[in-house]
């Protein structure tokens, strides 16, 4: 990614994974420059992850992006899991922000579950059209659309 694009861009990541040893909180830190939460199946509240985001937002100015693994966890690389709430919690709190799907050809063999460092192999990104909270909306049916527009970009 261009650094113009890293310096307004900041993925979320799962602090109880991230703050292990020195080495991957140097990487989250100084490399990744990720907004790190606590996950709610790690003793931390959904509540909270969604301030800390926020209160990244609010501090970015008006253009900004996000890298969110609405799973909550890495899968198997085979088949998506259902998404957690978060995106959904962050939608409600953020009225109009645009969510982008994203399709990762390949991630789990380039940097497999367990691994450090990633393996030299070709992927591939695909982006879908944002999708936005519509008014009313419930949750299960949100994250279910959401989720199916990047099973769209995967069969495509």
């Amino acid at each position: 990614m261009p650094r113009e694009l890293r310096r307004i861009t900041r993925p979320v990541a799962a602090g109880d994974y991230w703050l292990k040893s020195g080495l991957r909180r140097y990487l989250v830190r100084e490399v990744f420059n990720a907004i790190l939460v606590q996950r709610p199946a790690h003793g931390g509240h959904l509540r909270d992850a969604v301030k800390a985001i926020d209160d990244t937002l609010a501090g970015m100015g008006d253009t900004y992006s996000l890298i969110i693994f609405p799973e909550g966890t890495r899968g198997d690389g085979y088949e998506m899991a259902p998404f957690k709430g978060g995106i959904y919690a962050l939608a409600k709190a953020k009225p109009g922000i645009e969510l982008v799907p994203v399709f990762m050809e390949n991630l789990s063999r380039i940097l497999p579950k367990g691994e450090l460092l990633p393996v030299p192999l070709i992927s591939s990104i695909s982006f879908g059209k944002p999708i936005t909270l519509a008014d009313g909306e419930h949750k299960k049916d949100f994250l279910g659309r959401a989720r199916q527009a990047i099973i769209d970009l995967q069969n495509t």
